[in-house]
């Protein structure tokens, strides 16, 4: 895999960076298709999915970010980052008010069409700001220069992206959007926004490698923000937390192997 990033981008860790962005964003655009071939999955299946996206996160929060920032830096610039990454998330929130949309919920009766579709749409902008920490979680570890963690969290990103695409578009089809329509316009948003995080990460933490810490922890603590504010939220609200559970073990699981075997 190593080889195949130096031929692609290089060996400069900005173009590196720039390509494991387009990595995950293709791999959101995967995960977006998938309404193509599961036109009807169940309300479990689409929490442990979302689950299983957590748990990578969550463990990747540490792995790869937390644990090897405090390494290259000491213990208060991560937590300093994790601070502001959790505090900007939170105003992103407050900025986009915060919509759980039911990813299968049948939407009542007697909501107007319009005002589905707008909570739909303000719930792709929401999903959209939480898609930032992954694009930028992945740039800074390539701007670090430890190509083999990079490969390693860019992987387990672009996996989780792929469940995460595909309850994202579930919700708009829910709201009458069309399948290729959205699947479509999916793939677009996850590439307008994971791709230059990716490359600003990168580039920044490259540039200033004193930023290093500071970038890892506030990746991390966006992502744990994500994680506790939207999908243990969502995951748990329909009855099946045990699935949703189970999803999030098998999450950290695959992350501490990829981890394991590829760092």
């Amino acid at each position: 895999m190593e080889d195949i990033i130096l031929r692609i981008a290089g060996d400069h860790p900005v173009w590196q960076g720039l390509a494991g962005g387009v990595v995950i964003a293709v791999l959101n655009l995967v995960g977006a298709l998938l309404v193509l071939a599961w036109r009807n999955p169940s309300e479990r299946a689409l929490d442990a999915a979302l689950g299983f996206a957590a748990g990578i996160m969550l463990a990747a929060s540490f792995t790869s970010l937390i644990l090897p920032g405090i390494e290259h830096g000491g213990v208060w610039p991560v937590l300093i980052g994790l601070a502001a990454g959790a505090l900007v998330l939170d105003q992103a929130d407050r900025w986009v008010p915060h919509v759980h949309v039911l990813i299968t919920g049948r939407t009542r009766p007697d909501v107007a069409d319009g005002t589905r579709k707008a909570s739909v749409l303000l719930f792709i902008v929401a999903i959209t700001l939480h898609n930032m920490p992954e694009g930028l979680a992945v740039g800074v570890s390539f701007g670090s220069g430890d190509l083999s963690s990079a490969l390693t969290l860019m992987l387990a990103m672009g996996i989780q992206n792929i469940p995460e695409g595909f309850a994202v578009s579930v919700a708009a089809l829910n709201a009458g959007f069309h399948r290729r329509f959205y699947a479509a316009v999916a793939g677009i948003r996850a590439g307008l926004v994971e791709v230059p995080m990716a490359l600003l990460g990168a580039w920044a933490v490259h540039t200033v490698e004193s930023l290093l810490p500071y970038a890892m922890g506030f990746a991390a603590g966006a992502m744990l923000f994500v994680i506790s504010d939207e999908i243990i939220p969502e995951t748990h609200g329909r009855g099946h937390e045990r699935a949703a559970t189970l999803g999030t073990m098998l999450g950290i699981m695959v992350m501490l192997y990829l981890d394991t075997a590829l760092g």
